[in-house]
């Protein structure tokens, strides 16, 4: 299944898994643009055409965090972001943390380390390509 140039920001600090992660989703037929600030993926988000769905780390380089981004992202003004699938991916996994993130609109929450690159990207791949998306 080709994913006709799906575009899919990746909000990651560490460089090494930003890599990795923006390697296996390419090699999904996936167009990837990578950040590790807040303020770098706000940018990209402005500048894009669209993105078709959002991969966010909580711990971020800078002042600002997942929560931040995905506060801005789905505030009611934000027509660019506002309706695009956030699925989080983090090391951070208390139970408040996730409350906090769904409450804010995150489609799906990963433990990094309960999950494999391939089992998320299947979920976004299945959500993408299954679910009606707006």
């Amino acid at each position: 299944m080709k994913n006709q140039s799906k575009v899919i920001l990746v909000l990651e600090d560490e460089r090494p898994l930003l890599e990795a992660i923006k390697i296996k989703l390419e090699r999904n037929d996936f167009e990837v643009v990578t950040a590790r600030t807040v303020e770098q993926a706000k940018h990209y988000v402005s500048e894009l055409s669209h993105v078709d769905a959002i991969w966010l780390d909580h711990y971020l380089m800078g002042k600002e965090d997942g929560l931040d981004f995905i506060a801005w992202c789905k505030e009611e003004d934000n027509a660019k972001c506002k309706q695009v699938p956030v699925f989080v991916v983090s090391n951070t996994a208390s139970a408040e943390k996730v409350s906090t993130y769904m409450t804010l609109g995150a489609h799906k929450y990963f433990v990094k380390s309960n999950h494999k690159l391939d089992e998320i990207i299947t979920e976004i791949k299945d959500s993408l390509f299954k679910e009606p998306h707006l």
